[in-house]
């Protein structure tokens, strides 16, 4: 029987990506083998969000042709958030690809391969409408598109009769799941590459307008929480500026719902986070974590947090510490920024932070953030 050795790098989204891969492989005869100089066939599901993540797939590379030096080596597919390269530059990039398969079309028509028994990631969108200056998603994984709810149900339902008890929703913004359809024009104008004014970014705010009715993510939650057998429900990732009342007010309402809520903030600087084109400042995130806990006394906070963007200066840098110290998060996820290739961000601004001063600042976050040194931190999108 032939063999396949999937290598997954980045989020959990990846991993759940990989878990349908490896499906699709299953249905069609392979058998996983988890040494890849024993496949005869190596998928590389890849990273994007930072230039260290493309560096450890290039890294691996490098190691496969090493050990298959003067042999036949396996078959090599990419897939992954590294497609924000056209072909062209990826064969450039990576010689040793074989052939290129957009996750787009290994979608849902096998059964995930999960390894853990009793919790499950159930991706419910992929993509990206939103217009962060700093971020490949929207380039690597394309537009928002939302999976019917009762897709997402029944896949649900099938695996609460096998034993699960907890799931974890996935989405990069779980929160607009079902109102990917605003903002279409602005969005193929952003998504271009070669044609993209940079006179003309639309507010993150703009993309998802308040529903008059109930907002479709809290519909799910509330079906989904009908289904026996479903204890946790747990998502990834939010954003602050759709984080709805109607939200807040069913975590409040709803056991089953985690109390771990990760609200990624990326800087406490006002200036910084007009820059990146978050829609919201600092005044109005700590107001949206405190009506969270005013409504929800046991929540608890996790974050992402860039260090290092461009033109970042020491005042910025402190408004992010003292942001940090007054939410008192349970984990942050702390990042120094690297210019993503086609992103605002790396067309509009000089990478002019040093690398010392990213590499202080990320210790020094650290450090603050996440100083009850966790043994074990969520994996997020």
């Amino acid at each position: 029987m032939p063999s396949v050795f999937i290598n997954t790098f980045g989020c959990q989204a990846n991993k759940s990506d990989s878990e349908r891969i490896l499906g699709d492989y299953l249905s069609r005869g392979y058998v996983e083998v988890d040494n890849w100089r024993l496949a005869d066939e190596i998928v590389i599901n890849t990273c994007s969000v930072r230039q260290s993540a493309e560096d450890r797939v290039t890294g691996f590379l490098l190691n496969v042709d090493k050990f298959f030096a003067g042999s036949q080596r396996p078959k090599i597919i990419l897939t992954g958030c590294m497609l924000h390269f056209n072909e062209k530059e990826i064969r450039t990039l990576l010689p040793q690809i074989d052939e290129i398969l957009p996750i787009g079309e290994v979608g849902f028509n096998q059964k995930a391969i999960r390894k853990e028994k009793d919790k499950a990631f159930i991706p419910i969108s992929s993509g990206c409408n939103s217009f962060c200056t700093f971020c490949i998603v929207p380039f690597s994984r394309g537009r928002e598109r939302s999976r019917p709810i009762d897709d997402i149900v029944r896949e649900v339902a099938e695996l609460s009769k096998e034993g699960y008890t907890e799931i974890t929703l996935l989405g990069q913004n779980v929160n607009s799941w079902g109102l990917e359809k605003v903002g279409v024009a602005l969005r193929k104008m952003f998504m271009d590459k070669d044609t993209f004014n940079p006179d003309i970014i639309p507010s993150n705010q703009s993309q998802y307008f308040k529903p008059q009715d109930t907002p479709p993510f809290v519909t799910l939650l509330r079906e989904i929480s009908k289904i026996d057998g479903i204890q946790k429900i747990s998502f990834f990732t939010s954003n602050p500026w759709d984080f709805w009342d109607e939200l807040v007010d069913e975590i409040s309402a709803n056991p089953k719902i985690d109390r771990f809520i990760h609200l990624p903030v990326q800087s406490g600087s006002n200036r910084i986070l007009k820059l990146m084109n978050r829609g919201y400042t600092q005044e109005s995130y700590l107001d949206l974590i405190n009506q969270i806990k005013a409504k929800i006394p046991d929540a608890v906070f996790g974050t992402d947090i860039i260090v290092g963007f461009p033109g970042e200066t020491d005042k910025d840098f402190q408004d992010t510490l003292n942001l940090v110290k007054e939410v008192g998060f349970k984990v942050a996820f702390v990042a120094r920024y690297s210019p993503r290739p086609g992103t605002v961000s790396a067309k509009l601004f000089p990478d002019d932070i040093p690398a010392r001063i990213k590499k202080e600042r990320w210790e020094i976050l650290d450090q603050i953030a996440n100083k009850d040194n966790l043994k074990s931190r969520p994996i997020v999108p």
